[in-house]
């Protein structure tokens, strides 16, 4: 049977970190960076990089580290590949073209030590079709569903062939918001643990509310949240465990803050602890949070 977290985790040291001009305009919580010194940003971004990486390690979560490069501003966001239990991994399409050179040689050599590449869907990329690996899907893994919303970056099409493929029952939905255009991730605005789902359906289009409700409902508690609350990150939020096998959230400060007690109290009924750290630079000028930062090495 599948698990829904793993106790490792893999993030990407910035080695130069910025706004990203290539993904303003499908990610609306960016801001732009072209008044500031991009040495400034990177010095910022790599304190609280550190500092989110030292507190989940502190809890005994296993966390890889790679360093970035200095082409590839969004190089903190490992949205390219992901993993599997099998120890296989897939590497997707990205629609920026700054963010297809994320896919490093280096950095694939190195997963392909544990993991075997049984798909490359890069070359999608030249059809014009996206499809942004853990940030696109939100994975209930243990009872195989993805959950995706449209968007430029989250092509349906591939969606409905990849879940096809890989044996997902896959819940799409369309999204709208804060500025009326579809929210650019789903992991913007819900994550999947192993007994509880955080969400926001106040962004979910009302035709698709009932139906998402349905599924979430089924197998989860679950903790709704407001659209207030996703534009401060509160729904980009990722379960990792530790070798004990006890179970965390990981979030950022501004994503925790936003919170209320009833929902950190319902929360806290599922994981040992909240682990949240403080990155404002990151999701200022990256339009990105905590579960950005994180894949899964299953």
């Amino acid at each position: 049977m599948s698990k829904q977290s793993t106790s490792h985790l893999f993030m990407i040291e910035p080695e130069s970190f910025y706004s990203n001009e290539q993904t303003s305009y499908t990610n609306h919580y960016q801001e732009d960076a072209s008044n500031e010194d991009i040495a400034d940003i990177t010095k910022k971004a790599l304190v609280e990089f550190h500092n989110l990486k030292d507190k989940i390690e502190a809890k005994g979560i296993q966390v890889t580290s790679l360093k970035g490069s200095k082409e590839c501003p969004d190089h903190i966001f490992p949205n390219w590949f992901m993993t599997f239990d099998n120890k296989t991994m897939q590497i997707f399409s990205m629609l920026a073209p700054n963010r297809r050179k994320e896919k490093k040689l280096s950095m694939i050599e190195h997963l392909s030590e544990t993991y075997e590449l049984t798909a490359d869907f890069s070359y999608l990329e030249n059809k014009e079709i996206f499809l942004e690996s853990t940030s696109s899907m939100v994975f209930d893994r243990v009872n195989r569903i993805v959950y995706a919303g449209i968007s430029p970056r989250t092509n349906a099409v591939q969606l409905i062939i990849w879940c096809r493929n890989n044996d997902f029952e896959l819940v799409l939905f369309e999204t709208e918001s804060h500025t009326g255009s579809p929210i650019y991730h789903t992991d913007v605005l819900m994550y999947v643990g192993t007994d509880i789902i955080g969400i926001c359906f106040d962004v979910i289009k009302e035709e698709h509310v009932d139906y998402v409700r349905e599924k979430v409902n089924a197998h989860h508690d679950v903790v709704e949240l407001t659209s207030e609350q996703i534009q401060n990150f509160s729904g980009n939020a990722i379960e990792a465990k530790n070798e004990a096998g006890e179970l965390f959230l990981i979030i950022s400060s501004r994503g925790f803050n936003a919170l209320n007690d009833d929902q950190v109290n319902k929360l806290l009924k599922s994981y040992k602890e909240i682990i949240h750290s403080d990155i404002p630079t990151i999701e200022k000028y990256g339009g990105g949070s905590a579960r950005c930062m994180l894949t899964e090495l299953f």
